[in-house]
Formats: structure tokens, sequence, C-alpha cells
């Protein structure tokens, strides 16, 4: 048997911490009758609503191109309400309901406790020091640009974008 090289040990302690957290909150949002994905669609609206479905897409780590899918179940769920756009009627934009108000902040509580489990394996230290490696890792992948703009350190495409 080959010995796995430093780098590939790597990419799959990623991916193992990865799949991991996902599983925990699964769990965690699984009363609420919630995936990671949703779960992440609704912190996204709750931050940055109301939102144009292409500026939701550019926010979203989890999904890669357009989360028709994914909002069209949120829709369904009467957590997302689209509306005509304010400033043109061709447009549509996404807001929160109350009841995805609601289920939002119960959200919280799963991702919270994922969060305590991490802090309890890994110091404030070491979360700095792995940001700026990971930061690399992502930088100018979809996934990590998708990161950036929610940090405010890229542009959101505009509304006629999409």
């Amino acid at each position: 048997m080959d010995q796995m090289r430093p780098i590939d040990e790597l990419r799959y302690l990623v991916l193992a911490a990865q799949r991991e957290g996902n599983r925990m909150l699964a769990d965690g949002l699984q009363s609420l009758g919630l995936t990671p994905s949703q779960a992440e669609a609704l912190r996204v609206l709750e931050d940055w609503e109301p939102l144009a479905l292409v500026e939701m897409g550019a926010l979203l780590v989890c999904e890669q191109g357009s989360p028709s899918r994914l909002v069209a179940g949120l829709i369904a769920a009467g957590y997302v309400e689209r509306t005509p756009s304010t400033d043109d009627k061709r447009k549509i934009t996404l807001t929160l309901t109350p009841a995805g108000r609601d289920v939002a902040a119960r959200a919280h509580a799963a991702e919270d406790a994922l969060l305590s489990l991490m802090r309890m394996a890994i110091n404030d230290d070491e979360v700095q020091m792995m940001l700026p490696i990971l930061r690399r890792v992502v930088a100018g992948r979809p996934a990590g640009d998708a990161l950036s703009r929610r940090l405010g350190r890229l542009p959101l495409p505009s509304r006629e974008d999409g």
C-alpha cells in the first residue's frame, strides 16, 4: 500500500470535515424539516433581502448556478415570497415570509450547536491561522466567490443580470 501524501490527506480531511459538519447540521435541522442548503438560503435572505434570484445564487455557497429548485421548495413551504420588483415589474424579488423569519431564527439554534462543537475542537487562534489558508484554496472559485460576496469583499451582480 502506498503512503498517502500530506496534500492528499489534507484534501480528504477537508472533505471529511465538511461532510461530518453537514451531517451534524442536517441532524439539527431535521425537526424543522429543513436541509442545510435550505437553511443557508434562508440565512442569505434574512441578511440580504430583498434579492433577485441571480443575486441569491451569487451569495450561496451550497449551490452553484441558479437556485431555482431550492427557492421553489422554500416558496412551497411558505417561507419565501416572490414579489414583483419595485424597480422593474418584469423582475421578481425574494423575501422571507413571517413563517420564514420564524424558521430561520430556529435554524440558527442548529447552526449554533454545530459551531459550539467546532469551538470545542478548534480554538480561536487556530481558526485565525486556518482562515487565510482556506481563503487561498477557494479564491476565484464559485463557492469562494459566493462567500467573498457575503463578506462584502466582492460586489453582488446587478439585478439587471437576472
